[in-house]
């Protein structure tokens, strides 16, 4: 009879430390998750349950063709993913996005890894490093990192910072929304999962309602920075809506609020000149949050002035936007290929603290952790997935793909979404299916094409299959 193998420890049970136990405990190795909660709280979580989602409920594109999140989430459909499974089970309309009714989200990941037989939860901080005879340790605290651990990591790694700022957007009661004046409908009518083609509220504005917007926005009464806060930088993917207001008066109408795809219902010979949107935030559809409006507005400040946008003037708020202070490693530096700290191998780092960003990311750098740690328990390697696929992308991000800067210029390893900038370029002429050679939009839409079929191929191949084609992402 064989001896079941030592339990592996992780430290984090949001996405990444949930997706990392998982895979472990589905490769026949014990695991002990846990999760500080609901001993010790955080500044942005609201609930104990595992893989709670802060900010948006939105895994983003689900095209699985054209968009490279959407190809990881198939990627990691196709190697068994509780976290996109959860999602899939729990999904709300969302257009072409994939986005999920957080609370059942949340609940059905936690009944999941409680129900395993392989796996142990328990609840209490890990204060500091984990103890020294836990060999084989995942990290997945998350951009949330207690104090205590985020400085021994800093004095076991002799890096000074660790840390940027991260916003949260308000949520809606659908109830508290004049349908009089917004109405219901995805940019250009896309039908994503779950979907029907009218699955966001928008809400229009005039030039002059837009400009007095943008100018309360910058006017607006903010929360001020702690003297320890003040040099932490932000992370562009996630700015405060008055941030970007501050960066130019058009700003916001070509970045969230832009009005492209969109035809007021109740006016529709009337082009908006910029469209407030929001989008389902649960199953039954009575919360919508403000998609793009992230926010350090005060609290007070937020209610009046999200009140004048035409359609929210009687707007009843679930939740209130909010800042949080995110912590990540400089990865490239610190981690290995197998995501282990070079300082103390028996650590490994997964989620957000290692410099991912975005959930879907954060759960995908936790299924690679989980399985490095899971192979190397039952004595065996697990080569890294093909820098071509996006799983490998985002890997190599991580553990090494960024330029060095030497000297006194600034850091060059920064929080990065999965995007097909990370993967290694097609070679060749860029053709249509039907091999003729395209240029303009069309170029951009083959070459993408190249790039996902190329990944489903290079990623079958890692796992020994048959590629899968791009419609299973549905």
């Amino acid at each position: 009879m064989t001896a079941r193998p030592d339990p592996i420890h992780i430290v984090g049970g949001g996405l990444a430390g949930s997706e990392a136990a998982w895979q472990i405990a589905e490769a026949g190795v014990p695991v002990v998750l846990h999760e500080m909660r609901p001993d010790r709280g955080t500044d942005a979580h609201q609930s104990d349950g595992l893989a709670e989602l802060v900010c948006s409920n939105s895994f983003r594109s689900d095209d699985a063709e054209q968009n490279a999140v959407g190809l990881l989430h198939q990627e990691m459909r196709s190697l068994g993913s509780l976290i996109m499974g959860s999602a899939d089970r729990n999904q709300v309309p969302a257009g072409g996005a994939l986005a999920v009714d957080r609370e059942a989200f949340s609940q059905a990941v936690t009944a999941a890894l409680e129900a395993h037989p392989l796996v142990a939860i328990e609840r209490g901080e890990v204060a500091g490093l984990p103890p020294a005879d836990w060999d084989s340790v995942i990290v997945a605290t998350g951009p949330l990192t207690s104090p205590a651990l985020a400085t021994a990591v800093q004095e076991l790694t002799g890096e000074g910072e660790l840390a940027f700022f991260d916003a949260i957007a308000p949520i809606v009661h659908a109830d508290s929304i004049d349908f009089g004046i917004a109405w219901r409908q995805s940019r250009y009518d896309k039908v994503g999962p779950g979907g029907t083609g009218a699955d966001y509220v928008n809400c229009p504005m005039t030039r002059e309602q837009y400009e007095a917007f943008v100018a309360g926005l910058v006017a607006g009464d903010k929360v001020s920075f702690k003297q320890w806060e003040a040099n932490t930088p932000y992370f562009d993917g996630c700015l405060p809506v008055e941030v970007m207001a501050e960066r130019g008066p058009e700003t916001l109408r070509y970045g969230p609020m832009k009005p492209m795809g969109l035809t007021n219902a109740h006016q529709p010979d009337v082009k908006p000149y910029a469209v407030v949107q929001l989008r389902q935030d649960n199953a039954l559809g009575t919360l919508f949050n403000m998609v793009g409006f992230q926010t350090k507005l005060r609290h007070a400040e937020q209610v009046r002035l999200f009140r004048t946008i035409p359609g929210l003037a009687t707007a009843e708020f679930a939740r209130l936007g909010g800042l949080h202070r995110n912590t990540y490693l400089n990865g490239p530096k610190l981690l290995d290929g197998a995501l282990r700290l070079k300082a103390q191998p028996r650590l490994r780092f997964a989620g957000q603290i290692t410099g991912c960003e975005g959930y879907v990311e954060s759960a995908a750098v936790g299924l690679l952790a989980g399985r490095f740690a899971a192979a190397e328990r039952l004595g065996a390697r697990m080569a890294p997935p093909p820098a071509t696929t996006a799983l490998g992308a985002v890997l190599n991000h991580i553990t090494g793909g960024h330029l060095t800067v030497e000297g006194e210029g600034p850091k060059s390893y920064q929080p990065m979404n999965v995007n097909f900038g990370l993967f290694p370029p097609v070679d060749g002429p860029i053709r249509a299916p039907d091999g003729a050679r395209v240029r303009g939009a069309m170029k951009a839409q083959a070459k993408k094409r190249m790039l996902t079929d190329r990944a489903r191929a290079d990623l079958a191949a890692w796992l020994g299959q048959t590629p899968a084609p791009a419609e299973a992402a549905a």
